[in-house]
């Protein structure tokens, strides 16, 4: 009888240490698996900043595009207008001096 407790006894503790070691295999397991899930997600992060770092690059690349294009298109209205104003100054300018000419011919004998 102490035989078959002694026994039974050791086997418990062979299926204890089963047990454990299946536990500590499962343990590592997870473990690997949790670093390999967290790589894979260091990865993918990695390549989603790239992807939003270039979308922010085109983004600004097209708003400079825009903007330079309305710096463009305001200069050649500003040179347009500076033109035209010159062209109407010059007129006024002759005028005034055509006139002071005939003023100043007119007073002589």
């Amino acid at each position: 009888m102490v035989d078959e407790s002694l026994k039974r006894l050791l086997d418990a503790e062979a299926e204890a240490e089963n047990i454990i070691a299946r536990a500590d295999q499962e343990r590592q397991a997870i473990i690997e698996q949790s670093r390999h899930d967290v790589q894979a997600s260091e990865q993918q992060l990695a390549e989603r900043v790239q992807e939003i770092h270039a979308s922010f690059v085109a983004q600004a690349e097209q708003r400079a595009q825009q903007t330079i294009a309305e710096l463009r298109r305001r200069h050649a209205e500003r040179s347009a207008a500076l033109r035209t104003s010159a062209a109407a100054q010059e007129h006024l300018a002759l005028d005034a001096a055509v006139k002071l000419l005939t003023a100043t011919g007119k007073g002589k004998p």
